[in-house]
């Protein structure tokens, strides 16, 4: 089969993250198939083995890096269920897409590429090892988990990237925050209305990625739009509130429900549509699908009975308005790439019980750790209890990398064209196998792709053709 051809049966297995266990067995049953050595390690990562071609196999192994799981997002009106439904994949023009949810390139199209490499007659090469992991996407387990010793290669090829034309020689450290508070409900007044409000349309996209981007958050436009009931005079209580999918996910949809007193609620209403247009005259440009959609327990929305008092509201929604988004410092190493953000990226809140979550990246680890502690400070400041995780570790560029010099003669040699040698803000699992594997020399590449993390999410098929390209020649002649 051809690399498109793996791909869409990639695309059939469910593969959320912590749910891969159909990938394993997809990739050991291909493996026996085609006669590979392979190798289930004792955490769930999955090594293959290919032998040279004949005439190379004097060359040194190459590993082909790559991960298992996608972040699995869908539409508000789909009823997608990752667990059992395949990926409905799609062609436009020069894109493959998913119907109502995201597509999975990332990083399946990696997996695919790696394993039409494997099999293709004309491709030739020295001996070859495929290292698929698992749970990337939600906090590089895998990578973690990873055995070194039983990885033989020197120099690893991570196809994680979404850039065509640039080998990434670095990537950002990431680090999460949780924050969980429990508060008291009281009886909501007879005489008051519940209203729900949502947000969405937004583009959403990788936290990393495309934090650059300025994608609308829908929790801080939500948030926004709660406080300035404040300027009415009008009391409100929080019963609900509900924003974001992922960690590593930009929210794209936010709603909550509130009540208010039923006789003055066309002021808050009011108040609550302007600030919404605010907001959309101000990222029009970006965002050109943002729409609220608001309707009371009159015209069907659930009435609440219990919810936060007045004080206690106007408290959380602040909290969540004080919370930082998007890029906090660009780099000073490497113009032009963003060193330190943080994504506010799930925010619940039902029956009293409020769970939010705040991921951090930096390519400099103490601005990593400066960035989370200073939004702890903020949300303890509101009564918010506050962990912080381990993290994973940024990898420091190499500018004196031989693989990546390598890659970048041999891009020139193969295209014409001089590649960008840099870093990404997001995160790779390079640093992590780095560490476990001594020695280890690493470059990232990859096809284009727009939106990954998003139901918007596409994967160019020119520019998968051209890497894949670039690909066999370079395990042509690398030594």
């Amino acid at each position: 089969m051809n690399m498109f051809e793996y791909f869409r049966e990639i695309c059939k297995i469910p593969r959320e993250s912590g749910n891969e266990e159909g990938m394993r067995q997809y990739l050991l049953s291909w493996a026996r198939e085609n006669g590979f050595e392979a190798i289930r390690d004792s955490v769930g990562n999955i090594i293959i083995r290919a032998e040279a071609t004949p005439g190379f196999e004097d060359i040194p192994y190459v590993a082909l890096q790559s991960h298992m799981d996608m972040v699995c997002v869908r539409t508000p009106e789909s009823t997608h269920d990752f667990l059992k439904d395949p990926i409905e994949v799609y062609q436009d023009g020069d894109f493959l897409k998913a119907k109502d949810t995201s597509l999975g390139g990332d990083d399946g199209i990696g997996v695919a590429m790696t394993m039409a490499l494997f099999t293709d007659r004309h491709c030739v090469h020295g001996p070859l090892e495929a290292l698929f992991t698992f749970s990337e996407e939600t906090g590089m387990n895998g990578a973690y988990g990873l055995d070194g010793s039983l990885i033989r290669s020197k120099k690893m090829i991570n196809l994680d990237s979404e850039d065509e034309g640039i080998i990434f020689i670095g990537c950002a450290g990431g680090i999460d925050l949780v924050g969980k508070a429990s508060y008291e409900t009281e009886d909501v007044p007879a005489d008051w209305d519940t209203l729900e409000i949502g947000v969405s349309g937004l583009k959403g996209g990788h936290s990393g990625g495309e934090i650059h981007q300025q994608h609308l958050n829908a929790i801080c436009a939500l948030s926004r739009m709660l406080l300035s009931i404040e300027e009415t005079g009008v009391p409100f209580m929080l019963a609900a509130f509900n924003g974001g999918t992922k960690r590593n996910v930009i929210p794209f949809s936010a709603s909550c429900s509130i009540c208010v007193p039923e006789n003055i609620k066309h002021d808050v209403v009011g108040k609550l549509v302007e600030t919404f247009e605010e907001i959309r005259e101000e990222n029009k440009i970006e965002e050109p699908g943002f729409t609220l959609e608001k309707k009371c327990s009159h015209h069907g929305a659930k009435r609440f009975d219990k919810a936060l008092d007045a004080e206690t509201s106007l408290l959380v929604i602040k909290a969540l308005f004080a919370c930082p988004h998007g890029v906090f410092t660009m780099s000073k190493a490497i113009p032009g790439i963003v060193e330190t953000s943080d994504n506010l990226a799930i925010v619940r809140l039902n029956e009293g019980h409020l769970d939010l979550q705040v991921s951090v990246r930096s390519n400099i680890d103490s601005a990593k750790y400066y960035l989370v502690n200073k939004i702890k400070v903020g949300f303890e400041s509101f009564g918010i209890d506050c962990t912080i995780g381990d993290g994973y570790p940024a990898w420091t560029p190499d500018p004196d990398s031989a693989l990546a010099k390598f890659c970048a003669q041999a891009y020139e040699q193969q295209t014409g064209k001089k590649p960008v040698v840099t870093a990404i803000h997001a995160g790779l699992e390079c640093s992590v196998i780095n560490s476990r594997c001594p020695g280890m020399d690493s470059v990232s590449i990859g096809p284009q792709m727009y939106d990954i993390h998003s139901t918007a999410e596409r994967l160019s098929i020119s520019s998968s053709e051209r890497v894949y390209a670039f690909m066999r020649h370079l395990l042509s002649i690398i030594r």
